[in-house]
């Protein structure tokens, strides 16, 4: 396929999408993300889309939301990784909320599993993925139906959160930042998920690589509040993905990296230790939330780094450390063996 073919391929994607990853740009039109990314780049300068981290949108872009349909077909295998992380973090005869999403929908059709669950939501797509599960209880908000992400919005959904107490919320966005956390470019939507943020102890947000990076209209969870960010592993070459990510994990957030060599992978900031590809410092611990120092620690979680090792004074390798006196033990028994001998 010549240039110009691809770009314009690529450009239909985007008016018929609003937002395409360069993952998805790349399987379709069968090259390289580093050719699509050169690509995305010629159509910005002629004005035709705009770059975001990790894909390309339409002009305009930054106040635009794409509808339900468009963003469904989005970061598939992404979302897929992302909720079978964050299923794992539910446990028997939680509560929790959550919010309205593609993602936030893949994470409900796990959660039918879950026994003794209460999820509370204002997401139609939601309540329908665990409409059947016999186990789980749903309790849905009121308010104005929003026909794009099919979610319960407005004054009715807001005051219906009001005295609510859980465990958890899972949320997703538009975006992701450490410097303003996670956004949205729908004022309704935000106002509500704010909600149920505040309805919760620990707030789990679930973004794929694509979104880190990426600012919207409306702040949603400033950074300070989110307890643990769930995404994908990033492509190797993503270095904005991975200095977001320390950022956020040196403000507090934990970073759990779905699909990361060995499974979920849990990073508490700092720097030095092994971890999730891309981002320095991780460990390889996963499971419950909380961390260290119990939620709402806001503060950088170094993980210290080993020293050299000691070499004991006299002692060989495989042997034990040497005896009070510097002999090794048995080395009277040897000399004694050895007399014997030249006797």
């Amino acid at each position: 396929m010549f240039a110009a073919e691809r770009r314009q391929l690529i450009l239909e994607m985007v008016r018929a999408n609003g937002a395409v990853s360069l993952r998805e740009l790349a399987r379709v039109v069968q090259t390289s993300e580093v050719t699509v990314r050169r690509d995305v780049r010629a159509l910005e300068a002629e004005g035709l889309l705009d770059r975001r981290h990790g894909g390309a949108v339409l002009p305009g872009g930054f106040t635009r939301e794409s509808g339900f349909p468009q963003k469904s077909h989005l970061a598939t295998a992404e979302k897929t990784a992302i909720a079978d992380c964050a299923a794992g973090l539910v446990e028997e005869g939680e509560a929790i909320v959550v919010g309205a999403g593609t993602t936030t929908q893949e994470l409900a059709r796990r959660l039918a599993r879950v026994p003794g669950l209460t999820v509370v939501t204002n997401s139609l797509l939601v309540a329908q993925a665990l409409a059947h599960a016999n186990r789980v209880g749903v309790v849905m908000t009121g308010g104005t139906l929003r026909g794009s992400n099919y979610a319960l919005v407005g004054s009715g959904a807001e005051q219906s959160l009001q005295g609510l107490r859980v465990s958890k919320a899972f949320l997703s966005g538009a975006g992701l930042t450490a410097e303003r956390g996670l956004s949205t470019s729908n004022m309704l939507s935000a106002s509500v998920d704010r909600a149920l943020v505040q309805a919760a102890a620990e707030v789990v947000v679930l973004a794929d690589h694509s979104k880190l990076g990426t600012d919207t209209m409306f702040q949603t969870v400033p950074t300070d509040v989110i307890t643990r960010l769930v995404t994908d592993e990033a492509p190797a070459h993503d270095d904005r993905a991975a200095a977001e990510l320390q950022a956020l994990a040196d403000q507090g957030v934990e970073i759990a990296v779905a699909g990361a060599p060995g499974g979920a992978t849990n990073a508490q900031g700092g720097s030095g230790g092994p971890g999730a590809p891309g981002v320095p410092g991780a460990s390889g611990a996963s499971g419950s939330s909380g961390g260290e120092g119990g939620p709402g620690r806001r503060q950088r979680r170094d993980v210290p780094l080993p020293g050299p090792r000691r070499q004991v004074p006299g002692a060989a390798a495989g042997l034990r450390s040497a005896g009070p006196l510097g002999e090794q033990p048995g080395g009277t028994e040897r000399a004694r063996v050895a007399d014997m001998r030249r006797r």
